[in-house]
């Protein structure tokens, strides 16, 4: 920077100012940009020891290579969609397969060929119960990734790895529990319905899709973290078809609900004792009358003797 020393742009697109003291300024520009003809003295040593801990002069990390037990990825659903992502998982060192139109109905079908991933793109809404026996694929090991389109919005979700991970009915719980009209999203979802105008998904939007899904499916495959954002297993991203704006929301899987208990058949019950009425009063016997004094009986004079 013209009069400002020098700056440092991040990975994350930040800006720091760099204090360079006593150091050379052009040789150390030099010596960043491969001129090792430059002599070092101790100031220039101290600022590149300094790019070195805080990681601004590592070497790059190579791209990690797909693994052989990942490769093998069906690929099911709209061409529009499918095409593009064949051509992205086989640049990255996968080996995908497209099944043809015909969907198929159980999980046995979805395993067919044991594949380590599944991935399923719809050019429209999905149909109530399609991906119902895709969801139990985790429970298999196979990796479940899908997007679909809604009128002029695509909906990129997590992907699914192992149980408890974020399935596509967990998605339509948590998005109609999300909205006051979930009547008209229930509704939409399963049709009858018509969009005036047909909407075309166009190249540059299918490509769109198309790399966001080979991303998360190469981060799965290879183990790479995720940088930035939310986890890509509790991501749900909005994709605007019409200016290719992606925004994400969190999603979380949906607890499984105890099931209803059934009625047990309890035995009639006892009618509690009736109080009788209280008897009437028993009269207090009154006390017997005192017996009459006996009159004590007149002396008796003895007869006196005769002369």
């Amino acid at each position: 920077m013209p009069g400002r020393g020098l700056a440092v742009r991040t990975a994350e697109g930040e800006f720091l100012s760099v204090r360079t003291r006593h150091a050379d300024e052009n040789a150390l520009l030099s010596l960043l940009s491969g001129d090792h003809a430059v002599p070092v003295d101790g100031e220039l040593r101290r600022v590149l020891r300094g790019f070195e801990e805080a990681g601004y002069l590592t070497d790059a990390v190579p791209a990690p290579r797909w693994p052989a037990a990942r490769r093998d990825v069906r690929l099911l659903g709209d061409p529009a969609l499918t095409g593009p992502l064949a051509a992205h998982l086989t640049a990255l060192g996968a080996e995908p397969r497209t099944t043809p139109a015909a969907s198929p109905t159980t999980t046995e079908d979805l395993l067919e060929g044991d594949p380590a991933a599944v991935v399923w793109c719809l050019d429209g809404p999905v149909p109530d119960g399609l991906w119902d026996a895709a969801d139990r694929l985790p429970e298999h090991g196979v990796a479940w990734l899908r997007c679909h389109r809604e009128g002029r919005q695509a909906y990129v979700e997590p992907l699914a790895a192992a149980p408890g991970d974020v399935t596509s009915a967990h998605v339509r719980a948590r998005r109609l529990a999300a909205t006051p009209a979930h009547r008209e999203l229930a509704a939409y979802w399963n049709g009858p319905r018509t969009s005036g105008e047909p909407v075309r998904l166009t190249v540059p939007a299918a490509a769109l899709l198309a790399a966001l899904l080979a991303d998360d499916l190469a981060r799965w495959a290879t183990g790479a973290p995720d940088t930035t954002g939310l986890p890509a297993r509790r991501r749900l991203r909005r994709v605007d078809l019409r200016t290719l704006t992606v925004t994400e929301h969190a999603v979380l899987p949906v607890p499984a609900v105890a099931p209803m208990p059934t009625a047990v058949s309890m035995p009639a019950a006892v009618p509690a004792p009736t109080v009788a009425p209280a008897s009437a009063a028993v009269p207090t016997p009154t006390a017997a009358p005192t017996p009459t004094a006996v009159p004590t009986p007149a002396a008796i004079s003895t007869p006196g003797k005769d002369g």
